[in-house]
């Protein structure tokens, strides 16, 4: 057996630079490269092993952990599950930094692999600087952390384990049912041990993603429900885009006149002006999605795992016998909401149902023109919206009308957090598919500017738009410097409101007087945050990085601004002052939040009453 003595750093960069997915016959390279933050726990192994032998791995510099871990999810999520980058760090501090980003990849499914260095396993200089010292467990090291938020974990003290972790590793990233935050962690002294691995170890290894066509039986029992009901309504998610159904989404609706609603990771899965497409369903969800979901007798969900905000905390679905349909590659969401479940490939899925409902001759029970009517209803409130103006500022809904009309149909835009994904859910119109990218799965503040750059690099001859809040732009931008320093343009579209004003508006729906969530300072005379706002140059902060910037205060000046941004060669803020509280309200959804039981406020006992009544009525919508 032929042999090659390398590091385990230097073998698993190999390994790593050997490996392809093929879907379709379609053969991509998986591994693009590595996203790093050196320190001691990685500078000298995975570090050494990238300076002198990378392969054919890129190597991008990151300014933060999660940042960099973040802009690695998006850039999986924008290629369709199909490449992705690896992230290094040091141990410690490093290695916690991408804990959220995993969880975030997880909730998403999304493959992101992360490989944090760790304690040393001969443990003869412990502790080490930013060692994490358990006395009850002294196996028990930071990275541990990653235990529950990862799909695949482990720990290489040995450098041979290498072999059996990195397939059990590239199992789980090419799962497209069980994907998500892979974490091997990797000790300091194990990166730098060598070891006489296998040559067939390096060799091109092609994973082969299967398309999984569903039971015939279970195709037949979803066509029997679905025939049973006359007002069906399709819930599209996420896996509709990962498994390239769109167009099969589309014919599968036009061929038996069910109407679509977008969940927020399925959004864009048809152009907002197909006749069939109602947008966002749920608590961010529009009018007409809404009404159409209350008095759906069948739900037919494709590629969705039924978030709290989809479901409207299980009050949207409201007709008494509305029996579920539930397409998914993870059998555990097509068992959701007690629904007949078909497990498979989206696409195969919609093929096989389609065939099984076009031969019982098919077609919904809708009125002529029922749908048509809820779609001119909406858009006419988006048009509304769009058109609001303010004596007082900028309302946040005429500036997305302003983007929406000056963006081109194939850019792309980026968000995650705050009141945005709500806005967006509701009132932007798509025209192309894998234009809207929302991270909402964990709505992770923070990865907006990171997300636009992973984003970016995917789709290198689109544009990329960061829309963020002036919140989640505070919490992380350091990736805005990387896209400066790696040629890649973005534009940040920040929305500044002077604070968390999503959670404020909750706040005060829940009885409060505002507390804590507007950028203020402490005023003297109450001892609270509720002095003048903050007043904070964000357009001077973006130039001092090296960025481009401008400000906007009007729809002119917005329009201006991203005419000019589109010119320019180099990653640009425009930073756009809103007013507070100007962003879209609930259409006929609720979402559950719990109030106190007891308050010495009035406002807070009488928000409980209402919860609670909201929560009975949704009590008796579903046992699921």
């Amino acid at each position: 057996m032929t042999t090659i003595r390398l590091t385990m750093a230097q073998a698993l960069l190999k390994f790593l630079d050997n490996q392809y997915i093929s879907i379709d016959g379609e053969e991509t390279k998986f591994v693009k490269g590595v996203m790093g933050i050196f320190g001691h726990g990685n500078v000298a192994g995975i570090g050494e092993a990238l300076e002198r032998s990378p392969g054919e791995l890129a190597f991008v510099q990151g300014k933060n952990e999660q940042g960099m871990a973040h802009a690695a999810t998006a850039y999986a999520k924008q290629k369709r599950r199909r490449q992705i980058w690896a992230c290094t760090s040091s141990i410690g501090p490093g290695a916690l930094n991408m804990v959220t980003a995993a969880a975030t990849a997880t909730v998403n499914r999304i493959p992101l692999l992360l490989l944090p260095g760790d304690n040393f396993a001969s443990r003869q200089p412990d502790p080490v600087l930013q060692q994490l010292e358990v006395p009850g467990d002294y196996t028990v090291a930071a990275t541990d952390a990653f235990r529950p938020v990862s799909r695949y974990w482990d720990r290489i003290v040995r450098p041979e384990q290498l072999m059996t972790a990195a397939l059990q590793a590239m199992r789980v990233l090419t799962d497209p049912a069980d994907t998500g935050a892979v974490t091997l962690a990797l000790p300091q002294d194990t990166q730098t041990e060598a070891f006489d691995y296998p040559e067939a170890f390096f060799r091109k290894r092609v994973h082969i993603v299967d398309r999984r066509p569903p039971a015939e039986g279970a195709v037949r029992r979803a066509a029997e429900a679905i025939a049973s009901g006359r007002k069906p309504l399709i819930v599209a998610g996420g896996g509709v885009h990962y498994s390239g159904a769109t167009e099969a989404l589309a014919s599968f609706a036009s061929a038996f006149g069910i109407p679509v609603a977008e969940t927020q990771a399925g959004k864009s899965v048809l152009p907002w002006n197909h006749p069939l497409n109602l947008g966002g369903v749920g608590t961010t969800g529009t009018l007409a999605a809404n009404r159409a979901a209350r008095e759906a007798d069948v739900i037919i969900g494709i590629g969705t795992r039924y978030s709290d905000f989809t479901t409207a905390s299980k009050s949207a679905f409201a007709n008494a016998g509305v029996r579920f349909v539930n397409l998914n590659a993870n059998a555990a969401d097509a068992a959701k909401l007690a629904g007949t479940a078909v497990v498979g490939d989206a696409l195969e899925a919609l093929h096989a149902l389609s065939a099984s409902l076009a031969e019982a001759n098919y077609w919904s029970g809708y009125a002529d023109g029922e749908i048509a009517a809820l779609k001119d209803e909406w858009n006419r409130e988006v048009d509304r919206l769009y058109a609001l103006e303010s004596a007082a500022g900028l309302t946040q809904t005429r500036a997305l009308g302003v983007l929406n009309e000056t963006l081109l149909p194939s850019d792309v835009i980026v968000c995650a957090a705050g009141s945005l994904p709500g806005d967006l859910h509701r009132v932007w119109r798509p025209a192309e598919p894998g234009t809207y990218h929302m991270e909402y799965g964990f709505s992770c503040m923070g990865y907006e500017v990171s997300g636009a750059f992973g984003a970016a690099l995917a789709e290198p001859d689109r544009n990329v738009y960061a829309l963020v809040g002036d919140g989640s732009y505070l919490m992380l931008h350091s990736e805005l410097v990387t896209s400066l320093q790696e040629g890649v343009k973005i534009t940040v579209v920040l929305l500044d409101n002077s604070g968390f004003q999503c959670i404020h508006n909750l706040q005060r729906s829940r009885g409060s007087d505002g507390f804590g969530n507007e950028f203020r300072y402490r005023s003297p005379a109450s001892g609270r945050l509720d002095g003048d706002s903050l007043p904070i140059d964000f357009a001077a902060h973006a130039r001092s990085l090296g960025a481009d910037a401008y400000t906007a205060r009007t729809a002119e000046e917005l329009r201006e601004a991203l005419l000019k941004a589109r010119e320019g060669t180099k990653s640009t803020l425009i930073e756009v002052k809103v007013l507070a509280g100007t962003n879209t309200g609930d259409y006929e959804s609720w979402w559950r939040v719990d109030v106190p039981e007891v308050s010495v406020s009035p406002k807070v006992n009488e928000a409980r009453k209402r919860e609670e009544a909201m929560t009975e009525a949704a009590s008796k919508l579903t046992i699921r």
